[in-house]
Formats: structure tokens, C-alpha cells, sequence
């Protein structure tokens, strides 16, 4: 009999080597959110790290959910989910955008947004392929994209406003490149890709065909009168894109994990092949909670983006009071933020936490070692209620000098 255990050339050794979790002794070691959510328990610091909202979602959203288990939807729902959801985020890209779907075969309901991307990436990036994305990005990707044995390339995002340079996206690319993820509004920067890269991204996909898979989880969340532009709407794209939402920011509930994915026909079946084989299927009582909340009137996404947009001026106003340099926040949850006299922030963010109380990420965490991404950036969340964003500033006075 042969035994295969998991040694340091397993697959997903590898894949959380690269991604920077494993420690030079061979230890799995936590992540920087579960590191710093822990230590904003053990000194009772304000958690500005981790991006989940503080606020329950919709009542509406909840009720649907309980009425859902208590009338027996707690069994296995189809492989693709339950129609009505699938029906209800095909309505929600007409409504929003004019993309025709067809709800049958071009939507898939997955595991939040995190396995919507990695589903996709195990089913169209292998060994010897690229896999383009910006950096910093989303750390999951970084694993992911190890996982399926695929290259990671990027592309570096510059500060302040986080555009790339136009002759970096053109290097990216290669006869090699056969994914390009997308984050707009973007984790962790909070900027929003100009349409001209947009369109160049698009333009050498066609060229070398390439699929883009476009992370979309905060379309509901631009500010200053931004309103979303899917990739998939632009010229030449709907084609090859994959869209990636979720409920977990629109609607407040991170936990239930409920997202979808959607594109051609022939790109969701290679996803669903994938997919089968992780969750297989997910979330019963809460699919047609969330179908009842993309179908909510305009009033509850304006009202949500308006209140976002107040926190982040809330906390942009703290944080420049407090001393630090902020870079401009076009949508998402988050801003970054550098201070003169912290250093490292690294060390920092971990200082901040035990003294005054006031957990960030640092940036770093969101790039690769000796990679583009600032050491001294931090990044802090503000899907918090106003008290807390305002206990934290009041907090982080005492870094001024």
C-alpha cells in the first residue's frame, strides 16, 4: 500500500507557502484577520480590521431566512441553487445594469464569493498556466491560484488613487495568461479601475483568450455619485467574464455565505464541475432570504451606500485629525491610512491593538513579500456603527505628536 501524506510538496503546502501562512518551522499559522481579530478580543481593542459589518442585515432578509427553516428548507438544494434565487440575481443584473441572463444556465449559487473565485480558478487555471491579478489583492487569491498550480503574476497598484501603470498591464500578459482576476471597488484599497484600463485589460484577454473573472462584491458600495460599471457591460467582454458577487456586503450577512457567479453558459459548467466537488451545494434556508433582498426596492441600496459613505467620512476625518495621510476611498468598506511616526506597519497594526485599542491589517498583508505594497500602510474598515468608528477615532488621538 502506498501512503500519501502531506508533506511540504503537497499542493496545498505549497499554495499557503506562497500565500505567506506558513512559518519558517513548517506550521500552519493563522491568518493576519484571525490574528488580529483575537487581539482586538484579548485587549478589547475597536475592530477596525476585519471588513464585516457590525449592523444586522434587512428585517425582511431575517424573517425570510427563519420562516425558511422553520418551514422545513434545511435539506440539500439543487446543484446550481434554488431557482428563485438564481431567478432573483438575473433580475438584479437587468435591473441594475441591462445584462440578460439566462437564470437556468448562466447563474451558479456558491459558497459565498470566495468559493465562486476559487471554483473558477481550480476550473480554468492548471500547471503551466498564468494567473493575472493587481496587487495588493484579496489574500484568497493568492492561495487559490497556488492551489491550481497556476503562476500568480501581477500587476502593481499605485498610491494614492491606485491606478496601474498602462505599460505594466501590457507586460502582464503572455501566451501563458489564461485568467485575469478583477476586484472593483477593490479589497483593500477602495479604489475603483478607470474604464481605459478596464478596456485594455479586455482588449488583451481577446488577444491572448484569456477569461477575466470579476470580483464584484462591492457594487453597491461607490460613493460621491459613482455608480457600478460591470466589466461584463463593456465592448468585447461579456463573452469571456465571469462575474462574482455576494449577499454577504449588500445585505450584512458575511456569515451565511450566499454568492453567485455568473457568465456564458459554457464558463458556469466548467465552474459547476469545480464546484460540485467543494461544497457541493450550500446555504438552503438562506438562498431565497437573499432572493427576497435583491429584490428590495431602490430606497434600501441608496439608504446602505449613503450610510457607508457617511462612516467613511466619519473615520477619514478622524484619521486625518489623528495625523495620518489617508488615500481617497471611491467604494468598498475600507481605507488606507499611513501615519509618519508609526514605521513598520506590521508592527504597528499589532502595537495599535493592545495601545490605544484600535485594530488595522496592514496593507502588506494584501501583497507578497518584497512585492510593490507599501510596509507602512494600514488598512481600517469602517462597516461599523458610528459610536464604535467614533470611539476609535477619539482613541487614535493620542498618535498625535
Amino acid at each position: 500500500m502506498t501512503m500519501v501524506g502531506p508533506g511540504n510538496d503537497a499542493p496545498w503546502m505549497r499554495a499557503v507557502r506562497s500565500a505567506g501562512l506558513v512559518s519558517a518551522g513548517g506550521t500552519v499559522r493563522p491568518t493576519i484577520f484571525a490574528e488580529m481579530s483575537a487581539l482586538a478580543a484579548q485587549h478589547g481593542a475597536i475592530n477596525l480590521g476585519q471588513g464585516f459589518p457590525d449592523d444586522d442585515g434587512p428585517a425582511e432578509v431575517l424573517n425570510a431566512a427563519v420562516e425558511a427553516i422553520r418551514g422545513g428548507v434545511n435539506q440539500y438544494p439543487p446543484g446550481r441553487g434554488f431557482a428563485e434565487l438564481r431567478e432573483a440575481i438575473a433580475e438584479h443584473q437587468e435591473r441594475f445594469y441591462g445584462l440578460s441572463l439566462d437564470p437556468t444556465t448562466e447563474v451558479l449559487v456558491t459558497a459565498g464569493a470566495t468559493e465562486a473565485i476559487a471554483a473558477s480558478l481550480l476550473a480554468l487555471a492548471g500547471a503551466g498556466d498564468e494567473v493575472i491579478t493587481f496587487e495588493p489583492f484579496y489574500d484568497s487569491y493568492a492561495a487559490i491560484i497556488g492551489l491550481s498550480g497556476a503562476r500568480h503574476v501581477t500587476v502593481a497598484l499605485h498610491g494614492p488613487d491606485f491606478q496601474p501603470e498602462p505599460a505594466d498591464i501590457d507586460a502582464a500578459f503572455s501566451h501563458r495568461t489564461r485568467v485575469v482576476v478583477l476586484n472593483s471597488p477593490h479589497n483593500p484599497t477602495g479604489s475603483i479601475l478607470e474604464r481605459e484600463h478596464l478596456e485594455r485589460i479586455i482588449a488583451l484577454a481577446a488577444k491572448h483568450d484569456a477569461v477575466i473573472v470579476s470580483d464584484e462584491v462591492y457594487e453597491h458600495l461607490l460613493y460621491d455619485e459613482r455608480r457600478h460599471v460591470p466589466v461584463a457591460t463593456l465592448p468585447g467582454a461579456a463573452a469571456r467574464t465571469l462575474t462574482v458577487s455576494s449577499a454577504a456586503k449588500t445585505f450584512s450577512v458575511t456569515g451565511w455565505k450566499i454568492g453567485w457567479v455568473t457568465g456564458p453558459a459554457s464558463l458556469i459548467d466548467a465552474v459547476i464541475a469545480v464546484k460540485q466537488w467543494l461544497t457541493y451545494v450550500n446555504g438552503a434556508p438562506f438562498q431565497g432570504a437573499v432572493a427576497r433582498g435583491l429584490r428590495l426596492g431602490d430606497d434600501y441600496f441608496e439608504t446602505l451606500r449613503a450610510t457607508m459613505q457617511r462612516r467613511r467620512d466619519l473615520l477619514a476625518a478622524g484619521l486625518l485629525n489623528a495625523g495620518f495621510s489617508i488615500a481617497p476611498t471611491a467604494g468598498s468598506y475600507f481605507i488606507v491610512a499611513e501615519h509618519a511616526g508609526l514605521g513598520d506597519a506590521a508592527t504597528s497594526a499589532r502595537a495599535l491593538a493592545a495601545d490605544p485599542g484600535v485594530v488595522s491589517i496592514p496593507l502588506s498583508a494584501f501583497g507578497r513579500p518584497g512585492g510593490p505594497v507599501s510596509a507602512s500602510a494600514l488598512r481600517f474598515a469602517f462597516c461599523k456603527p458610528d459610536d464604535s468608528i467614533a470611539e476609535a477615532v477619539r482613541r487614535l488621538q493620542n498618535l498625535r505628536p
